[in-house]
């Protein structure tokens, strides 16, 4: 038996290419690394070490110990295991630096490079046990019975990109948008999660009202402790369908949420009878395509369909009914066909540099 590439090796008495079994292994194993390291992402986040090594230059565990008060022991193996997934520097285990480059990543959430958050929700057993059932009897986990922790981790994905782009890019390139904001619109976010996107627009057009719609309680819970004594914000803790027909309202936001619900035909059919005349809807969703061969070019593709499985699909298959689109099912030929049944007219596509997600201005 030899390992050397075309050969072949037996394994339990089966004959296997040895090549490919090793990048099975590797890819196998890479992933459990992966993990492990996730958790250790999580930790740093947690304690604010990322934080504390900005702006140190190279560090030692005593120094880092010294500034922030954690355990020197430990903190020099994470330090380590950092160093070995290349998320700090070290020629010798024993100095370490955070680049400006991944602060920007890991250290600094006001930024849109920003991924540390991410790692804020480790999901417990009990939500692992209801995916697992979920393959067997079809139906998914809502988001507040993802645990506690999905509220945070979905405005972590979610709010570092929409503080940098909102304001100067998305809402100015909406034709007639931003005059309707600044002279007092009636704003309806729907699927609002923790509030980041009110919170931003109504502090920079305080003449403008906003109301959120979600249906999750973890989630509305957020954002009123964030924007309690908003007087320009109303939250409320019912799903997009409930939008009364007022046929008033002048822009409709709902941002990376409409593939996460079981019936988005429903919803767009409500902010169909709740949208003026000359309203605009805003759809902000998962960059996607039709086409196999064009998701494939996607980098983080296998991340994309096992957060549908964990959150996305989970949510999208929590009631009998449901349309379960998941994370990649609202690729832009899907949303103007589902838009037009809906009884909307013109459809926009934008794309705003966000390596994420597209959007679309959606008129009656």
């Amino acid at each position: 038996m030899t390992d050397t590439e075309g050969a072949v090796t037996e394994v339990d008495g089966t004959q296997l290419d040895a090549d490919r079994l090793g990048r099975y292994t590797f890819a196998t194993w890479g992933f459990k690394q992966g993990e492990m390291v996730s958790l250790m992402i999580h930790l740093g986040h947690r304690l604010g070490i990322y934080e504390a090594l900005d702006g140190m230059g190279t560090v030692t565990a005593t120094g880092l110990a010294d500034r922030t008060g954690l355990h020197e022991r430990w903190l020099s193996e994470w330090l380590r295991g950092q160093a070995a997934a290349g998320l700090l520097v070290s020629d010798d285990g024993e100095s370490f630096l955070l680049e400006p480059e991944a602060a920007a990543v890991l250290a600094r959430p006001d930024q849109r490079t920003y991924a540390a958050g991410v790692f804020s929700n480790i999901r417990p057993l009990e939500v692992v046990d209801a995916l697992a059932d979920a393959f067997q009897t079809g139906l998914g986990i809502t988001y507040d019975g993802q645990g506690v922790g999905a509220a945070h981790q979905t405005d972590a994905m979610l709010g570092p990109m929409a503080r940098a782009l909102l304001l100067p890019v998305i809402i100015p390139a909406l034709g007639g948008v931003e005059d309707k904001l600044v002279a007092g619109a009636k704003v309806v976010d729907v699927g609002c999660g923790a509030g980041t996107v009110l919170g931003l627009l109504a502090e920079k057009y305080p003449s403008s009202s906003f109301v959120g719609y979600d249906p999750s309680l973890h989630a509305v819970a957020l954002a009123e402790e964030r924007l309690g004594g908003v007087g320009n914000i109303e939250v409320l803790p019912v799903g997009g369908e409930d939008l009364p027909a007022t046929g008033d309202v002048d822009l409709v936001l709902t941002m990376d949420c409409l593939h996460d619900m079981p019936r988005p035909d429903t919803v767009m059919s409500a902010i169909r009878g709740a949208i003026a005349d000359d309203g605009t809807w805003l759809i902000k969703d998962i960059r996607s395509s039709s086409s196999w061969a064009d998701n494939r070019r996607n980098p983080m593709l296998a991340l994309m369909y096992a957060t549908s499985v964990a959150s996305c699909l989970s949510s999208a298959m929590s009631a009998p009914d449901s349309l379960g689109l998941g994370t990649m099912g609202l690729n832009p030929d899907v949303a103007e066909a589902m838009t037009g049944d809906a009884g909307f007219t013109r459809f926009v596509r934008h794309d705003f540099d966000d390596p994420v997600n597209l959007y679309y201005e959606v008129r009656p």
